[in-house]
């Protein structure tokens, strides 16, 4: 023990220069650092990628709970009753006759309007009309807006409806329980005088661009390709919404949708809120989206016994994992409610998932309006629980600081790489150096040139593609090229594939006084591409979740060649890589409409952003070595 102890005073206290041992101790350092980092990148690769994989297993994560003590969820009486049913169905059949008369926006919002005017509740429509590179879309909105009778109605709750149901991803399946039930609620909340809150109803027109047009208009926000009227009733700051989609006879659970455009999410204490009183008072099971979990059948016989929960449950967290993925990423919501988000408006879409029973307009109205009870408790807007997370099922969720680092991890990866390499470009070995003592070439002594690093071309390649990837993104949001798809993807893909292949003209240089035009590439490439990344992952983790995944290993791999056909075949993957999304026409023509009707930053972000880096890549196979 006595040695141990001598040791470390000597360690931490040398004799003689103090100053001159630390330099030793952070040379020592840097060496062990240097040698090792091979390595360190490969273990921070497999934790980062292993860490992902683990994001849906029941063991990560924890149980729901409810931060925001004012809620108070299903702690009321409910009174909605079977004659509430009786007269949603009545409002059903009617817009049932309006379905099979093929009647236009404007004959539905103004009948819509004059539905909520018998019940004596003010109501008005709206009239929009968007213009797009696709063409214009148009419709009428109608919305009511029932006062509270206890406060001057500087605070308002939504109740919405989209005419289109989210079923296909509004693919034209119409949501005509969902109005019906939001006619229905309006004459039943009519009756009661506790309203802490003034509720707006609305009713928008086809799917999306309806609820987006009634949005810009009540928050007073400009859009340049948007002519809306505008709203003659108007209520006070909204703090929450809830959207309401119905599409079939009955259901058998209840579907929570609540991604946000461009990656915002709401408060979580509304969800777990309805997911309570749906439970309880209800007596309708909450699913995650639409996602039954899937019976033991499912699994193979030769898997053990003992762990057949564990895999149901981890199937089932996945499926949920990977759709918020797909929903967060392209920064698309989930449904209508995704467009409160941005104007700081907790909101999400209560799904009634299509089947033979046993749930209707009873179970959905008593869950509505205890829900409606529960946010009209509040007193300030949401803010205890959590913004970031992932819901891997109805009771379980990860939060930001159980996901997060798995990116962070190959993030840092890149950047070390890219470090590495840019400390490497600097030097080289001295040809010319020979040891006079054999001792000192077994000791592997070696004589380093340095040579300069120049910075500015290589800075003026990466500008170019990013300007590249802004002309892309001009092209493709053209009229020309969403009318000739087709033909424009063909002629675009050549025209952004040729322009690099001028890299192989580059002259090659003295590599013993330059470092090579490709490796400063590779440096700085890695770590722009590392920095995006660790941006994004607190902005919009499933994005920079997909980065690491896309560009973490074939960033870091990258490298040019003497040879000219293989530099060539190192070029074709990250060409697929880079631009192959070109090709994959309804994802654009989907990407670009969100774009310019709904603002989603997710098509000018892979033109602008993520192709120039990959491009950026491709042309580190491409130059000269």
């Amino acid at each position: 023990m006595d040695r141990i102890c001598a040791r470390l005073r000597a360690l931490l206290r040398p004799q003689g220069d103090r100053n001159l041992a630390r330099l030793r101790r952070k040379q020592a350092l840097v060496s062990a650092l240097t040698r090792h980092l091979h390595h360190i990148k490969f273990t921070l690769f497999v934790a980062g990628y292993l860490w992902m994989v683990a994001i849906p297993s029941p063991r990560m994560g924890r149980g729901t709970y409810i931060d925001e003590n004012a809620l108070q969820p299903g702690q009321v009486n409910t009174y909605w009753n079977w004659g509430e049913v009786a007269n949603a169905d009545r409002y059903l059949e009617q817009l049932e006759g309006l379905r099979d008369a093929n009647s236009t926006s404007e004959q539905r919002a103004n009948v819509l309007m004059n539905e909520f005017l018998k019940l004596g509740i003010s109501a008005s429509t709206q009239d929009y009309v968007f213009t797009s590179s696709t063409g214009e879309v148009k419709g009428t909105n109608a919305y009511a807006v029932l006062s509270s009778p206890r406060t001057p109605g500087t605070e308002a709750m939504v109740i919405s409806a989209s005419w289109m149901s989210r079923l296909g991803e509004g693919n034209g399946t119409l949501n005509l329980r969902g109005v019906a039930t939001v006619l229905a609620l309006a004459r039943f909340l009519k009756g009661y005088s506790l309203w802490a809150k003034d509720i707006v109803f609305v009713i928008s027109d086809n799917y999306v661009d309806g609820m987006q047009a009634w949005l810009n208009a009540y928050h007073g926000s400009t859009q340049s390709n948007l002519r809306a009227d505008e709203l003659e009733l108007i209520s006070g700051v909204i703090w929450t919404a809830l959207n309401i989609d119905y599409p079939g006879h009955s259901f058998s659970h209840l579907g929570m949708f609540h991604e946000g455009i461009n990656g915002r999410l709401p408060n979580q204490d509304l969800l777990n809120s309805f997911h309570h009183i749906s439970k309880w008072t209800g007596g309708v099971p909450v699913l995650v989206y639409d996602h039954l979990e899937s019976s033991r059948s499912d699994i193979p016989s030769w898997v053990p016994g003992a762990i057949h929960e564990e895999i149901r449950a981890y199937t089932y967290r996945s499926r949920n994992v990977v759709r918020h993925i797909g929903y967060q990423a392209r920064g698309t919501g989930s449904g209508v409610h995704g467009l409160f988000h941005q104007f700081r408006i907790d909101a999400f879409t209560m799904f009634a998932v299509p089947a033979t029973g046993p749930h209707g307009f009873h179970a959905i109205g008593r869950t509505i309006e205890s829900t409606l009870r529960t946010t009209n408790n509040l007193l300030e807007r949401l803010h205890a629980s959590f913004f970031f997370y992932i819901l891997t099922a109805p009771e379980r969720f990860l939060k930001i600081g159980s996901f997060l680092p798995s990116a962070v991890l190959i993030s840092v990866a890149m950047m070390f790489g890219g470090l590495q390499v840019w400390s490497d470009s600097a030097w080289i070995p001295d040809p010319s150096f020979h040891p006079e003592k054999k001792e000192s070439a077994e000791n592997g002594r070696t004589k380093w040139i340095q040579r300069s690093r120049p910075v500015i071309p290589v800075l003026g390649i990466m500008l170019s593609t990013h300007a590249l990837g802004g002309i892309l993104f001009s092209v493709l949001t053209t009229s020309w090229s969403s009318n000739n798809q087709t033909v424009a993807s063909v002629v675009t893909f050549l025209l952004v594939v040729m322009i690099p292949l001028c890299a192989l003209l580059a002259p090659s240089q003295d590599a013993k006084t330059t470092a090579p035009i490709s490796q400063l590439l590779k440096a700085l490439n890695l770590c722009f591409a590392s920095t995006v990344i660790s941006i994004a992952t607190v902005v919009n983790f499933s994005l920079a979740m997909s980065l690491a995944i896309l560009l973490g290993i074939p960033f870091s791999i990258s490298s040019p060649s003497r040879s000219l056909p293989l530099r060539l075949a190192k070029f074709i993957p990250y060409v697929g890589l880079g631009f192959g999304w070109i090709f994959a026409h309804d994802e654009w023509r989907k990407a670009l409409w969100n774009w310019e009707i709904l603002g989603v930053w997710f098509a000018p972000f892979v033109c602008i952003v993520y192709t120039p880096l990959v491009l950026q890549a491709a042309l580190v196979c491409l130059l000269p070595a």
